[in-house]
């Protein structure tokens, strides 16, 4: 995935959310996180084989771009 680089302000790597749209392999979905004093949503990406469910706790592993977001679940 190439992604433009960017930051969030705050370091979104090792945050805990939850999953908002259903993500698979390949096939964005979004989470929802907290950070800089309240929750965000953000585009979240997978690399697990197996689909992240609606309310599934995730942990942020990678920065992508600054509205962009690795996960996998915790």
């Amino acid at each position: 995935m190439d992604f433009d680089s960017g930051g969030l302000g705050e370091d979104a790597v090792g945050k805990i959310g939850r999953v908002s749209v259903p993500i698979s392999q390949g096939v964005p979905g979004e989470v929802i996180i907290q950070i800089r004093g309240g929750s965000e949503a953000y585009t979240a990406y997978t690399e697990s084989e197996e689909p992240l469910t609606v309310n599934t706790r995730v942990v942020v592993v990678e920065q992508l771009s600054s509205r962009t977001l690795l996960v996998t679940s915790c």
